[in-house]
């Protein structure tokens, strides 16, 4: 049982819509900054998707968690320090140690990636909207936990050199709260997120694998 009702899970999302107006737009825009530097990979871009990645993380750990979804259930305290911690960890990982490198490719994690920042950016709020869940009562691109998560492991799947391991545990772990929650709530635009660590993760590493492997017999 959650210790709230769906009728104040849903009035978190209108409280702090409204409060937040109107950084979702901006939210959008980092998001559309991201997808536009995947064609013009380099050292500088790889570092500004990691640091748009981590505010993400940061800002809806303190800010959602923290602040708004707090008052009706205090386990989202736990929430924002793991949120707070995954912001850390891309911050450390993409800009302090320079180890990740975005790009498109082709083959099935990029083809999935693609698909899950086409899905967070336009089929999620759709479904919403088709679902009954109109804004302000919906969760929004890059300010709510569930479309981030997704929306990072599209980035990850479209990371071109292998990636930490350590990244892919929160995301997962979330994957696994957020989503079963969001059955329990019949959140139906954020079912995806209960199978998105179980599609990506496999997807990742084979990925990584096989990568690594043509390193070494070329």
């Amino acid at each position: 049982m959650l210790p709230f009702t769906r009728e104040q899970f849903l009035g978190v999302f209108v409280t702090y819509n409204e409060a937040i107006w109107p950084l979702q737009i901006a939210a959008y825009l980092f998001g559309i900054v991201v997808v536009a530097l995947l064609f013009r990979p380099s050292r500088s871009s790889d570092r500004i998707i990691a640091g748009i990645l981590a505010a993400m993380w940061v800002w809806t750990g303190i800010v959602y968690h923290g602040l708004f979804f707090a008052p009706i259930n205090t386990a989202a305290y736990l929430f924002d320090a793991l949120f707070l911690f995954q912001g850390g960890f891309l911050a450390d990982a993409g800009i302090r140690h320079d180890r990740l490198r975005f790009g498109l490719q082709s083959g099935p994690a990029a083809w999935v990636g693609a698909a899950f920042l086409f899905y967070t950016a336009i089929l999620y709020p759709l479904i919403g909207m088709a679902t009954g869940h109109a804004y302000p009562e919906m969760p929004m691109f890059g300010v709510t936990p569930c479309p981030v998560t997704i929306f990072t492991f599209g980035m990850f799947l479209l990371t071109t050199q292998r990636l930490p391991r350590w990244l892919l545990v929160i995301p997962s772990v979330w994957s696994l709260i957020g989503g079963s929650a969001a059955i329990m709530l019949g959140i139906t635009q954020d079912w995806l997120l209960l199978v998105s660590g179980f599609i990506a993760v496999p997807l990742i590493v084979l990925r990584d694998w096989g990568t690594a492997h043509l390193r070494r017999t070329a």
